[in-house]
């Protein structure tokens, strides 16, 4: 069984890479391929390329895990090991040029479900920043090599948190309805547009907490564990952990005043 710290430096690697061609895709002119769950809800050209090179790097170098991307099939193992993988999170940024979206490379242990899994290494890479995010359990979290903090002592009324909307109508709706009801009580929010870069925002003490219901597993598998390693509290609803029903990270103590207010608007969704 490889070490974390080996594991981070495989997800590293090759999420480096995948930026780079995301990047060069970028500059040649991005192509879309499909459409998903709604019109608005794009893949890419790049999206395929780069999960196809991913797939192919860690095939190599560990042919005995399984895979789960978002632009293909999960793949079962034989390892007890599951790469869990982004091509491009925040696709839309990634069509109109914003330039905040990035290649997320996660590697859990048990089944690909955030409810059971455990995150071992994960790496998150901005390509227009070159900003390398990482993490591995028990080692800390790092943003280029150094080492990263939420902040601390931040009160509800001073905090900025961000947040994302769903693909569909009626769901952006709801959510922005939530967003209605909490902006006067902290200092702003905030929607970046790609769900991996906000929880390793938290984690760099750009954002002070986030919250998003409706994400998939690969949309926070490695940014919830590099928020976890920089000293975020990271939970989803009622006493779950983080999952598409809802994921909410912050340092713990403005985690604590502001989990009450998310949890009861999230709860009567159900």
């Amino acid at each position: 069984m490889p070490s974390n710290a080996e594991l981070l430096e495989i997800a590293a690697t090759v999420a480096r890479r995948a930026a780079a061609l995301a990047l060069q895709r970028r500059r040649d002119g991005v192509e879309i391929a499909a459409s998903k769950s709604t019109l608005t809800d794009i893949v890419t050209k790049a999206d395929r390329e780069a999960e196809d090179l991913i797939r192919g790097a860690i095939a190599a170098a560990r042919p005995r895990d399984g895979f789960l991307g978002e632009e293909s099939e999960a793949e079962p193992g034989s390892s007890g090991l599951t790469w869990v993988v982004d091509p491009i999170d925040g696709t839309v940024n990634y069509y109109y040029g914003i330039p905040a979206y990035a290649v997320s490379v996660a590697v859990v242990e048990g089944e690909p479900d955030p409810s059971t899994w455990r995150t071992l290494a994960g790496a998150v890479v901005n390509p227009e920043l070159g900003e390398v995010f990482t993490a591995f359990e028990g080692g800390g979290a790092a943003l280029n090599g150094r080492p990263l903090r939420v902040h601390e002592g931040v009160e509800l009324p001073l905090a900025l948190v961000g947040t994302g909307f769903g693909y569909d109508a009626e769901v952006r709706r709801r959510q922005a309805a939530f967003v209605h009801e909490l902006i006067p009580q902290v200092r702003d929010v905030r929607r970046i547009g790609a769900a991996s870069l906000d929880l390793c925002n938290v984690a760099a003490g750009r954002l002070d907490a986030y919250y998003e219901r409706g994400l998939n597993p690969w949309d926070h598998a490695a940014g919830a564990l590099i928020a976890r390693e920089a000293g975020a509290r990271v939970g989803g609803l009622g006493d779950a952990p983080a999952g598409k029903r809802l994921i909410l990270a912050a340092e713990p103590g403005l985690y604590e005043q502001l989990d009450p207010l998310v949890q009861r608007y999230y709860a009567e969704w159900e």
